[in-house]
């Protein structure tokens, strides 16, 4: 399907010297002398190399529909993920980099929704969310009083954030799978 290369969004799929490219970063610029272009950072669905590409705004790219379908994370076997259709029971196998740093938040039998393109996964999608467990947190410094201080804090699953300076360790907390922030207290 033809779209106008200033509605390019990340996370959409397009086709382009004959190849297919998921959208990570688009920009839109706008110079002072002549008219506007966007500038798109998009990956290679086949080798994974990155590239970045310019066009006028008034252009047009091919844009691939993209089917979201619902599975459950099993285990991670090597180089893949290995997926369970919920509806047939059959097994999936992704490759892991498709998922990239937010591998670190999966959690048997969580819900993920992947990204197809003519039966091809092309992207994986956690939930916004996540409860764990805070392994290691620095204590409190006294007379920071600040209501924006935060402390660094390291999670059950390796990854490091920043939380208020109340959470202490053995906590459970709900984090961000996007960015690894701190959200709130879990409330179980």
């Amino acid at each position: 399907m033809k779209q106008q290369a200033n509605l390019i969004r990340a996370g959409q799929v397009i086709e382009h010297d004959g190849r297919r490219w998921t959208v990570l970063k688009q920009q839109i610029i706008t110079p002072g002398k002549g008219g506007a272009f966007i500038q798109v950072e998009m990956r290679d669905l086949k080798s994974g190399n990155k590239t970045n590409e310019r066009w006028r705004t008034a252009d047009t790219v091919e844009r691939l529909l993209t089917e979201e379908k619902e599975y459950t994370y099993s285990y991670t076997d090597g180089t893949n993920l290995v997926l369970m259709d919920p509806e047939s029971y059959e097994q999936v196998h992704i490759p892991a980099e498709l998922i990239g740093d937010a591998a670190a938040f999966l959690q048997d039998n969580m819900p993920v929704t992947v990204d197809l393109v003519e039966g091809d996964p092309v992207g994986i999608h956690l939930p916004q969310t996540v409860v764990l467990e805070v392994v290691e947190a620095d204590p409190v410094v006294r007379g920071q009083t600040a209501a924006s201080s935060y402390k660094p804090a390291r999670l059950s699953n390796g990854v490091k954030t920043s939380v208020p300076p109340f959470i202490e360790t053995g906590e459970k907390i709900v984090v961000r799978t996007e960015d690894a922030s701190y959200v709130e207290r879990s409330k179980g």
